[in-house]
């Protein structure tokens, strides 16, 4: 019998509930290691916490491609670790694995159909990379910007990100600066992250929404207007960003975190004069979706392993340590208290 700790739903936050540590249960178990054909044996290294898991908390996720997390049983999301255990032809012990189905458990038994074979050499040996820069987090980040961004060197554009100090608009606003964009503001949260955007990310500005006049600031930081807008966030900073935006602009819808604890559907939607500005200027606003772009997931891992090992792309991660502390890094991560990508590393 092997002895397991795993995380489970103990509650759900409500409509338009906050999420707190306590919606997350630890529990201890046991089970056979009784491994059958396709299956390995895991042992967990890093879990991933991200705003998408929200609208899992909730009973309907709002979105076709999300199932809810269901009351009592184990919670899963981004995860990375190492095989102890192979019924599986592709998988053998030490082999460094990923799925985006990993269970919170410290080790688990899983169907090899839903694991991929990681590269350590891709991160130089930087494991959790696997899920931020150099995963979906950076998938959502490259492929946001070029396949909704329309991101053109030479052009002269001016792009702004909200969320910048998070795990996808961190990447996104450096992302844009070496597609070729001209000038790269970041919104975000307080003045200790506006300084390490612009001193360590090489963001040309930075907003802090919570203590500055956004208007004002953008007006001053964009004064030939916004082109590309990285939106991580929704609600009325967005609106506030919109409303400066250019003709023939883009918009990349990447994430709505301001709305994840409200009960309306995904995306949510717009206000009239919002909706006006991006009909008269003919403004693209189109949910995307990295999952939608599998094909171009190797690529784009390549592209992005070169920049991160290169020194071109700047990886700023906040590691919590240990499986009873999952509720606690999520809540801290919805609450922006996360600086990058928000990781927990499962210990022994």
């Amino acid at each position: 019998m092997m002895s397991v700790q795993k995380v489970v739903l103990n509650s759900r936050p409500g409509i338009n509930g906050e999420p707190v540590p306590e919606n997350f249960r630890l529990e201890e178990c046991s089970f056979v290691v009784d491994l059958k054909p396709g299956e390995v044996l895991v042992r967990t290294l890093y879990l991933s916490v991200d705003p998408y898991m929200r609208c899992r908390m909730n009973e309907d996720t709002g979105t076709d491609y999300l199932s809810p997390w269901q009351l009592s049983e184990t919670v899963d999301g981004g995860g990375i670790g190492v095989v102890e255990a192979s019924k599986h032809e592709n998988f053998t012990p030490e082999d460094i694995v990923t799925s985006f189905f990993w269970p919170w458990q410290n080790r688990a038994i899983l169907d090899g159909k839903l694991l991929e074979k990681l590269d350590p050499k891709l991160v130089d040996g930087h494991l959790s990379y696997f899920l931020g820069a150099v995963g979906m987090p950076g998938l959502t980040a490259l492929l946001g910007v070029r396949e909704k961004g329309h991101v053109r060197a030479g052009t002269n554009q001016t792009v702004v990100v909200s969320g910048a100090a998070g795990a996808c608009g961190s990447l996104a606003g450096q992302i844009c600066r070496l597609e070729g964009c001209a000038r790269v503001i970041g919104m975000c949260g307080s003045n200790e992250k506006c300084k390490v955007l612009v001193d360590e990310l090489g963001f040309d500005n930075a907003i802090n929404y919570k203590l500055e006049d956004v208007t004002a600031r953008l007006l001053e930081c964009c004064p030939a207007g916004i082109d590309v807008y990285f939106d991580n966030v929704g609600g009325p900073i967005s609106d506030t960003v919109i409303s400066q935006m250019n003709k023939d602009g883009h918009v990349i819808l990447c994430g709505q975190i301001s709305q994840y604890n409200r009960d309306v559907p995904y995306p949510p939607p717009l206000p009239a004069s919002t909706q006006e500005v991006l009909l008269t200027r003919n403004i693209t606003r189109e949910r995307f979706t990295v999952l939608n772009y599998r094909e171009k997931h190797a690529e784009g891992t390549v592209q992005l392993s070169y920049w991160v090992r290169g020194g071109k792309l700047k990886v700023l991660e906040t590691v919590m340590s240990g499986l009873e502390n999952m509720g606690e890094a999520f809540h801290s991560m919805m609450k922006g208290g996360n600086l990058g990508k928000q990781i927990v590393k499962i210990s022994e």
